[in-house]
């Protein structure tokens, strides 16, 4: 079992890049798949999760060439020219991964089932489920609604109306891939807006999502074209050293050409809220996805309300926003995160257990939680096989007089391959050691 050392306060300073961003590959993969034509992508993120959504595309007869330094070129076989795989697709450890390629598969002409590892067996599944049936798929998955998630052939998926109880980028993106293949129109409306990268996307490949007031209207039956795509940098990777260098003091850092659009900059303006500085500079589009290098100073930080209209467009980075809270001075309250609790872990749980174990006053809610700042004291944290909470107590070291040992990290590559090579090179006093398994 692989666990963090961080030994000691540290500064962080550089000029870097962080990896591709992963809800962007993963969608790249995808419907340079499902295209017709070449498509060549650059700055993918090469990580476990995105591996396994491009091992599964391989096993149903899609040519995909790895190139180094993140470069990929798929030839894609069109909407209906996927093969029947002839075995389980594992999806590892990824949530999206299964989500969307759940959305891919339901109109397809061919039984298929999808599995993952133990973590993955446990995360929810009825909620992306559900919009899929409702638009004629023939899906199951067992009964408590985890995976393994099957999939049977049927003659024609049909355009519907669907209103989503809960907003989830992933379960609106598995909708939008299935309705691809669906006879007609079909829309789909979400209670708030999630990240939008599916639709941008679908815009590149020649594929046009119109929106009529709260509604978004996709079209079937309209092949995708290949094209060429550049991966910006992971918002959600950037946020660990956004936060390590807001609060190490004496910190100076800037992260290059970040993703910064405006459905996943939640983290961005709760950090600001909380007295963060942090500059947009060197601003453009590409590939439709806005990006910006971003310069952050250390700076002192308060406690603020995490206001409900703002989970969605953060709902990742709660684990190292968790961090800031418990550098801030005064409370800090997060409430309508229920969707925490079914991530890689119950991330509500680990967040306010890894607080409490580093002598933190922290205290769960149902839908959230409340930390209040103070010293961040030496100790041992279980991530829990959560990479987002594993890397998060990382960054709290950078402010402990002492040493802080994370437990089971070996999942960190699943989103942020070279974490700790990139943590030490811009100052960060960690290490990677491996121990005995769990008994």
């Amino acid at each position: 079992m692989k666990s963090f050392i961080i030994n000691g306060q540290g500064v962080l300073r550089g000029s870097f890049f962080v990896p591709g961003d992963k809800s962007i590959s993963h969608r790249a993969v995808i419907l340079g798949a499902i295209a017709q034509g070449r498509t060549t992508i650059k700055g993918l993120l090469e990580s476990e999760d995105v591996s396994a959504t491009v091992n599964a595309f391989r096993h149903m007869g899609v040519k995909i060439d790895q190139r180094e330094g993140g470069g990929m070129v798929i030839d894609g076989v069109g909407l209906y020219g996927l093969r029947d795989p002839g075995q389980p697709l594992n999806m590892g450890n990824s949530g999206t991964a299964m989500r969307l390629m759940a959305g891919v598969l339901a109109g397809q002409s061919f039984p298929v089932t999808l599995i993952g590892d133990d973590s993955l067996s446990q995360r929810p599944m009825a909620r992306v489920v559900e919009p899929l049936r409702a638009l004629g798929a023939d899906i199951t998955t067992q009964s408590n609604g985890y995976p393994p998630i099957q999939i049977q052939p049927v003659e024609q998926l049909e355009g519907v109306n669907y209103v989503m109880p809960v907003a989830s980028a992933q379960v609106k993106s598995a909708f939008l891939l299935a309705a691809l293949c669906a006879d007609g129109t079909s829309q789909i409306k979400e209670p708030e807006q999630t990240r939008d990268h599916t639709e941008r996307m679908l815009t590149g490949f020649g594929h046009t999502i119109s929106q009529q007031g709260d509604w978004l209207r996709v079209i079937g039956g309209k092949e995708l074209a290949g094209t060429k795509l550049v991966v910006p940098g992971d918002l959600s990777s950037a946020a660990f050293f956004i936060v390590g260098a807001a609060i190490a003091n004496g910190s100076e850092i800037i992260l290059r050409n970040v993703g910064v659009n405006p459905t996943r900059t939640g983290v961005i303006e709760i950090l600001q809220q909380m007295g963060a500085s942090i500059d947009f500079l060197n601003r453009k589009t590409v590939c439709g996805e806005p990006t910006a290098d971003l310069m952050v100073r250390s700076t002192p930080l308060r406690g603020v309300g995490i206001g409900t209209h703002q989970v969605a467009r953060a709902i990742d980075e709660f684990p190292i926003l968790s961090i800031a809270a418990a550098c801030a001075h005064g409370k800090t309250t997060l409430h309508g995160a229920e969707e925490l609790r079914v991530k890689e872990s119950d991330r509500i749980r680990s967040i306010v257990t890894g607080l409490s174990e580093l002598g933190v006053s922290a205290e769960e809610k149902a839908d959230g939680y409340s930390v209040t700042g103070g010293q961040i004291l030496p100790g041992e944290v279980d991530s829990r096989s959560d990479h987002r909470i594993a890397m998060a107590f990382a960054i709290a070291g950078l402010v402990v007089s002492g040493s802080i040992c994370v437990k089971d990290t070996e999942n960190v590559g699943t989103s942020f391959p070279g974490f700790v090579e990139l943590a030490s090179s811009i100052g960060m006093l960690i290490q990677e050691q491996s121990g005995p398994d769990r008994g």
